[in-house]
């Protein structure tokens, strides 16, 4: 396949926009967002956030639906995830936050978010350690599932799990923006998250994409692991 200069630049410049990026990043919660919700989000009015929208739609960043009134929009795919968070990580750590707010906002991600739709920060980190430790992930020559690990899986979601209905594969290693270290991609870091999310492990954060450990959840994914989980450890790194 022959790059065309002209091609990348333009789809690069979809996220050389400041509004644009940031309504992007929050579709890394994996979850559809009303262009309403967009815009308030960015800090832009209606109609610019829904050009903005359109181009990203136009571009294959984002897809849409529309329900009754409103239109709904998500990350085009897992790869789009892939890209925006490596792209983070090449930016680099942002500037110093000053507000209590943010500062708090700022933390809360770096313990645990999600990353579209599997688990990132310090939390999607300590997972990825503690099933490399525990035999369920081998990485001597690359990523792999073991078979204590396919039999871990089925036990916590059952066999589909191990079929996912695409071409994804079953685990990949994303390197955290935060951590600048892997945590677990791929369609098994999937199916964890929402485990996790279906049994009240852990809570998603309104209007971020951080998560919270919850007091059984703590107990539950520690145990899970055979390992001690402290959310506090998590907090302080």
């Amino acid at each position: 396949m022959i790059l065309a200069p002209e091609s990348v630049a333009r789809f690069a410049s979809m996220l050389a926009d400041r509004s644009r990026a940031a309504m992007c990043i929050a579709l890394l919660d994996g979850r559809a967002w009303t262009a309403g919700e967009l815009a308030r989000h960015a800090g832009i009015s209606a109609p610019t956030a829904s050009e903005h929208l359109n181009q990203l739609v136009q571009a294959g960043l984002l897809v849409q639906e529309r329900q009754g009134r409103h239109r709904y929009v998500r990350l085009a795919g897992s790869d789009v995830a892939r890209l925006i968070e490596d792209l983070a990580v090449v930016a680099g750590q942002p500037a110093p936050t000053r507000s209590l707010r943010t500062v708090r906002a700022a933390d809360d991600l770096a313990a645990a978010r999600t990353c579209y739709d599997h688990l990132a920060g310090a939390l999607g980190v300590w997972l990825f350690d503690a099933m490399v430790a525990a035999g369920l992930l081998a990485t001597a020559d690359g990523l792999a599932l073991t078979t204590a690990g396919r039999s871990w899986f089925t036990d916590l979601a059952g066999p589909a799990s191990l079929r996912p209905p695409t071409s994804r594969p079953l685990v990949r290693g994303c390197l955290d923006w935060t951590e600048r270290k892997s945590h677990l991609a791929g369609a098994l870091g999937a199916v964890l998250c929402q485990q996790f999310l279906d049994r009240s492990w852990i809570q998603r954060v309104p209007e971020s994409r951080a998560v919270r450990i919850t007091a059984d959840g703590e107990l539950a994914i520690g145990e899970l692991l055979g390992t001690r989980l402290s959310v506090l450890d998590l907090q302080l790194q």
